[in-house]
């Protein structure tokens, strides 16, 4: 496909566009910060108080964990590539280069991708729990990860570079004001000359093409896991089983959900408002961001004993600790925390 073409007749071609995330907000703009800032930190802190928990505690260095971690890392690598850029544009036009709108891209697409990989890489490492219990120290190891996570890293940089690529040899004169909050493939091509239909249906392919083939790997996965799980007749085992995969699940299930989402609305764009993409956007690239820290605090037990077990022990201590100059009695010495 040869998009180098794309409205090279066209003049002038934009180098640097303005983002203006919500234009339809005029009165009182600025107070839009406060949410967005409310729920940068929200994320920073979440996302960082789960993936520090798991590195610090032995415990939790078991695959599925550190996968929980590498999921968290990239909610925090793609709102802090989004919502820096984003936040001073409430007080006024932001300027953004064409290569750092590309670079922008690139890591944010990046970050959603590679959530498509770990959410395959999780269902994965299920599946061999519960199906394949004896064998899951064979099957699943560093090697073995480290193997699959290099073949999800050379699928994720090649399409998502592909998109970058093409982006970056289309000529942009139709205008240079983006009505977005982040540089989205699709809304960069709706700014170029000429015709990028081919363009367009690389984006939708890739779109469509990475979320059906892994959500298609998730779902045949967690059947096996359905099905192997209700043939266990221990009760207690039978839901532990399904509670751990049932968290995996409705967080997969978020995440897709949102990208649907803002996936319909592209297509239907031109009968709803650029506000309302900016707000499928939102929930798209910040809302999964803020729930999966808080679906995994409270519906992994490993993890939320972890987070409470230092509030714990300081209450304990606040409860049971002597006076001070005081020495510990037999009683006290003798309780375990």
């Amino acid at each position: 496909m040869d998009v180098s073409r794309l409205g090279q007749n066209v003049s002038p071609s934009y180098t640097e566009f303005l983002l203006l995330p919500f234009p339809g907000v005029t009165l009182y703009r600025q107070v839009l910060i406060v949410p967005f800032l409310f729920s940068y930190v929200l994320i920073m802190v979440l996302n960082s108080l789960i993936s520090y928990t798991v590195w610090r505690e032995r415990s939790l260095h078991a695959p599925m964990y550190v996968l929980i971690s590498l999921l968290l890392s990239m909610n925090l690598l793609s709102t802090s590539t989004v919502l820096p850029q984003m936040l001073p544009s409430f007080f006024g036009q932001t300027r953004i280069p064409l290569s750092r709108c590309l670079t922008q891209m690139f890591f944010a697409y990046s970050a959603l991708i590679f959530k498509s990989l770990v959410f395959v890489l999780m269902a994965f490492d299920r599946f061999v729990a519960i199906c394949h219990p004896l064998r899951y120290h064979n099957i699943i190891n560093q090697k073995s990860l480290l193997q699959l996570w290099t073949i999800g890293l050379v699928r994720n940089v090649v399409l998502v570079s592909l998109l970058v690529f093409l982006a970056s040899r289309v000529q942009y004169c139709k205008s240079n004001r983006i009505l977005n909050f982040v540089c989205e493939y699709m809304v960069l091509l709706n700014l170029a000359c000429g015709d990028v239909s081919r363009a367009q249906l690389v984006g939708l392919l890739v779109r469509t093409g990475v979320t059906f083939s892994d959500l298609s790997i998730i779902l045949i996965f967690y059947l096996r896991v359905l099905h192997t799980a209700l043939k266990i007749t221990g009760g207690g085992k039978r839901h532990k089983a399904l509670q751990t995969c049932g968290t995996h699940v409705l967080v997969a299930l978020t995440v897709y959900s949102c990208g649907l989402l803002a996936s319909i609305l592209y297509k239907v764009e031109e009968s709803i408002s650029p506000d309302s993409q900016n707000l499928s956007n939102v929930i798209y690239f910040l809302f999964p961001a803020v729930v999966n820290p808080i679906t995994y605090g409270l519906g992994v037990k490993e993890i939320k004993d972890c987070l409470v077990k230092p509030w714990r022990k300081k209450c304990l201590s606040n409860t049971w600790g002597p006076p001070a100059g005081v020495s510990r009695g037999p009683m006290v010495t003798s309780i375990e925390y």
